[in-house]
């Protein structure tokens, strides 16, 4: 058992049972503290069902195969949307932070965009996209691309210039500069920006599914509002959270095999 100093070093590796038990400390603890309210009476049941509630709400929507239906119908719209918005801003961000000219281009419109609300642009969406899969589609992209774009530049604009400047004097050209030493350079801080923009793309779902949809987890939860049903709005978030989790784990899983260069491997 180390001290606990150790333990609370700044930026310092900790013994891989430690980081265990203390994640499960917290799950365990917010599972605690759910129960205590909810079968304790402290907190009514419309408000907060219990465990056991939302569980039987799971196994009847799972059964059926309604929740299998929504979850599919919400991860092909944050594919779609998240792979869209990411195959143009990563390129385009790598651009913006590495050519000045690429920068007083796009970051003026990059820059005003990224601030308007998505809610506030889903009439537009409609008018202009219709309120089929497509414009679910559009809300995720517009959401995702416009932040990724910024923060890929971001990315690039901080790679150490004297990387590019060793690269010259050994006789690389340019293009070998581009691709072989700026582009791997920023590839770990893109995929840090990916992983963490796709926790926004199913942040902005339920907004994505107020577009007349007609199936996903967000309509499940606006569904299941109208009715009062709290525990298939318990359902509907606990799965949007896994789902959200899995696609973190598998960025990280990427980042190590992908990236064996990179810092943080």
């Amino acid at each position: 058992m180390p001290p606990l100093r150790e333990v609370l070093a700044p930026k310092e590796a900790i013994p891989g049972r430690i980081y265990l038990t203390a994640s499960t400390v917290t799950v365990v603890g917010t599972l605690l503290l759910w129960c205590v309210l909810s079968y304790g009476g402290l907190v009514q049941t419309l408000f907060l069902p219990t465990p056991t509630q939302v569980l039987q709400a799971a196994v009847e929507l799972a059964s059926d195969g309604t929740l299998l239906t929504h979850s599919t119908a919400s991860v092909a719209v944050i594919v779609t949307g998240f792979l869209l918005a990411s195959v143009l801003a990563v390129p385009l961000g790598i651009l913006v932070g590495s050519f000045k000219i690429a920068e007083a281009l796009v970051e003026p419109v990059v820059g005003f965009v990224r601030y308007l609300p998505v809610s506030a642009m889903i009439p537009l969406i409609i008018l202009w996209v219709g309120i089929d899969f497509e414009s679910r589609v559009t809300v995720i992209f517009i959401g995702t691309f416009f932040q990724q774009v910024i923060l890929v530049a971001d990315v690039s604009a901080n790679v150490s210039k004297d990387l590019l400047d060793v690269s010259y004097t050994l006789g690389a050209r340019p293009r070998h500069v581009l691709w072989r030493v700026l582009v791997p350079a920023t590839l770990p801080g893109v995929m840090d920006t990916l992983r963490i923009t796709i926790g926004w793309a199913w942040t902005y779902l339920v907004v994505a599914e107020l577009v007349a949809a007609n199936k996903g987890l967000g309509y499940l939860i606006l569904n299941s509002q109208r009715g009062l049903f709290t525990d298939r709005i318990f359902v509907a978030i606990l799965v949007i959270g896994l789902l959200g989790l899995l696609t973190e784990t598998l960025f990280k899983w990427g980042h190590r095999v992908l990236l064996p260069w990179s810092p943080k491997v």
